[in-house]
């Protein structure tokens, strides 16, 4: 298959995940029982032949007329049909050590048949037959969205090799091929632009509504040394659709290593993962269970408080036990779960299971971090500032020389800039590059030092400081809001570059929703300069900004917001986010889609670079979170209505009639998720 999974997983520190998901465990068996000559319709087949049986011999029991024993030979019939499933499944969960639901409905039949209820048996039979075969059908509904990413890529590539083009399966191909897209077909691999120019849909891999133009690199053999800097209108993903024109596509990743390959396992692997109300409901039930099989076993011995036969006893503790059952219970959480993962893979989004999207449901408090998340990310240089006799020529050389060895968002606009401003001049290489995480860079020019980074870097942990001059400049263009950078060689302040990061377009009307859906504390972080992250927290509708901060001061101002808010989210790139992102209650990353680590370390990925599609992912998880609640409400006060109501009388048939009904209806509330719209853009 096209989209093979990694056998590599990263998970996070703090997240609180269990794979051993017995819901998971049990679809898997019950896929795999109900294989056979009608698939996937099988067991509502067995289901309707049993009520049909159930219906004829009822009949030539009410009617009379027929021969002796007939009406009881079709019931056994019906027994055999409407038991087929349920008996193997019992006995599939007694060989893993459980005792289940369907155990106790066996159990219940063969009562009623010992108590000669032959009808009573087969009513029961075929109610919880065809409750199960619907509930499982509906089911496979969240499935199959899931499993319909997979089938987006392409089995098959057109590749070019020794000079020709040749059909081959996509696992055939290697990093490095080049791969021919004809127009309006799908990608097979993951690669950049090597040639041609297009409109490419992306919406499967990143939910963006609108084709993202496309066109070759620059310079090939840079993006094949440097794939992370690769732009966005020349990176391409397997399963996206092409347009009108044709590309050529250098691959840069395995058919089982591409983002589609990768997020098809990651939300396979979320639907084990149990949410707080599903680990809630998973310690209700081992003591709610033996409280209702002690309650079968008392009400067996009522005969000896009350005038009544051994038969009426038993009857009534067999219906006890059907009615507590807690089926709609166990699968309330779950299918909620499954159609929220679901549903959000199909708007682009990547929820890794059923914790952070409870939580997010609950949060009520968003940090956000400054560059390339409120901001486009594409700062651009706007002052170029000489001091100490140097020239502006020069103190861009030094600057492109040292950031050219860089990947940092800063480095890499510095580069683009100032190598434009440059033009074709030679630069003198740059080496012994050393980073000062979140301040700045060291390299080596000759056998000269060099310094760049941010003023609060000069003067401290054997840095040397700058000159007054130097402090004046910085101070008048962050005083305009822009970004300084400081560039020192040897003794010399060489000067200062001012760049600026513009917000991002519909981030004042993110924020704006994010308010209407209820969170109400919203802070920005930035490592940037206090009146720099003023500056933009002003222009997108925030009060709260942080400046000056370190990595690990993120982390600290995390630690402190969760204090005071209890649940916070951290939204962010995902990579030098991450330990911030990592502390939260939910870490968020956007444009996923392009970062390996971003896609591994977050809780929640934003496959797009689209800040639009928070307000989306939010409003989804208070709607599923509201979706769970409701079916807890509905599973708990059934079985708190049916238990009662059997122990003064109610007969089996009801009771399995409103238990099955129940566990239906909670499924099909589930489902409704799935067509949730929202605010996706």
């Amino acid at each position: 298959m096209a989209t093979q999974s990694p056998t590599k997983k990263t998970q996070k520190p703090h997240s609180h995940t269990d794979p051993s998901d017995r819901h998971e465990e049990k679809g898997s068996e019950h896929a795999h029982l109900h294989a056979g000559f009608f698939g996937r319709y099988a067991e509502l087949v067995f289901s309707l032949v049993c009520g049909l049986l159930l219906g004829v011999g009822f009949a030539a029991e009410q009617l009379g007329g027929a021969p002796e024993g007939v009406s009881v030979a079709l019931y056994c019939a019906a027994y055999l049909a409407g038991g087929f499933y349920t008996v193997r499944e019992a006995f599939a969960n007694i060989r893993r050590g459980k005792f289940e639901i369907d155990t106790l409905m066996l159990v219940a039949a063969a009562g009623a048949a010992i108590l000669g209820a032959w009808a009573e048996g087969a009513l029961l039979l075929f109610l919880f037959s065809l409750g199960h075969a619907l509930e499982h059908f509906a089911m496979g509904r969240a499935t199959q969205a899931i499993e319909a990413l997979a089938k987006l890529a392409p089995q098959t590539a057109i590749v070019k090799r020794e000079g020709e083009t040749q059909e081959v399966s996509v696992d055939q191909l290697i990093i490095g091929d080049v791969i021919v897209v004809r127009p309006n077909e799908r990608l097979p691999a993951d690669g950049f632009v090597v040639q041609g120019q297009s409109s490419v849909n992306q919406a499967p891999v990143t939910g963006e509504s609108i084709p993202v133009d496309k066109q070759a690199v620059l310079d090939a053999s840079a993006a094949r040394a440097r794939p992370e800097i690769i732009a966005s209108s020349s990176r391409v993903f397997a399963g996206t659709i092409n347009g009108s024109g044709a590309l050529e596509i250098e691959v840069t990743r395995k058919a089982g290593d591409t983002v589609l390959a990768r997020v098809v396992k990651m939300v396979s692997e979320a639907e084990s993962r149990k949410s707080p109300t599903q680990r809630f409901t998973d310690r209700f039930q081992k003591f709610f269970v033996p409280a209702v099989l002690i309650l079968a076993i008392v009400l067996l011995g009522a005969g000896l408080i009350v005038d009544e036969p051994f038969a009426a006893s038993f009857y009534r503790s067999m219906a006890v036990l059907v009615a507590a059952s807690p089926c709609a219970l166990a699968i309330a959480t779950p299918s909620a779960v499954l159609s929220g993962v679901a549903r959000a893979a199909r708007g682009g989004v990547l929820i890794k299971g059923g914790a952070p999207l409870e939580a997010l449901g609950a949060v009520r408090a968003i940090a956000f971090d400054k560059t390339g998340t409120l901001t486009e990310g594409s700062p651009r240089i706007t002052d170029v500032e000489p001091l100490d006799g140097a020239t502006a020529e020069e103190l861009l050389a030094v600057a492109v020389a040292v950031e050219s060895v860089s990947d940092h968002p800063l480095a890499l606009a510095i580069v683009r800039d100032g190598s434009k401003r440059l033009g074709n001049r030679k630069l003198d290489p740059a080496g012994d590059l050393q980073s000062f995480t979140g301040r700045g860079v060291r390299a080596k020019i000759g056998t000269d030092v060099v310094w760049i980074g941010k003023a609060e870097m000069f003067g401290a942990d054997g840095v040397p400081a700058i000159g007054q001059e130097a402090q004046a400049a910085i101070l008048s263009l962050r005083a305009s809001g822009r970004t300084t950078m400081v560039v020192k060689r040897g003794t010399r302040d060489l000067g200062v570059i001012g760049l600026i990061d513009a917000p991002r377009a519909g981030a004042r009307q993110v924020i704006a929703r994010l308010r209407e859906l209820g969170v109400g504390r919203m802070v920005m972080l930035s490592g940037d300069n206090q009146k720099v992250a003023d500056a933009i927290a002003r222009e997108v509708g925030l009060d709260d900004a942080r400046g000056d901060l370190m990595p690990e001061d993120k982390v600290t101002t995390i630690g402190t917001l969760k204090e005071e808010a209890r649940l916070i989210a951290m939204v962010g790139d995902g990579v030098n986010d991450a330990p911030a992102m990592a502390s939260s209650t939910v870490g968020i990353a956007m444009g996923a889609a392009g970062s390996d680590v971003a896609l591994e370390t977050a809780d929640i990925a934003l496959m797009a670079d689209r800040l639009e599609h928070l307000p989306f992912v939010v409003g989804l998880s208070r709607y599923t979170r509201s979706i769970i609640l409701q079916n807890l409400y509905v599973s708990l006060g059934v079985v708190g209505l049916l238990v009662p109501a059997t122990i003064i009388g109610l007969g089996i048939g009801p009771a399995v009639a409103v238990h099955e009904g129940s566990t239906l209806l909670v499924v099909l509330n589930a489902l409704r998720i799935l067509a949730y719209r929202g605010d996706l853009p």
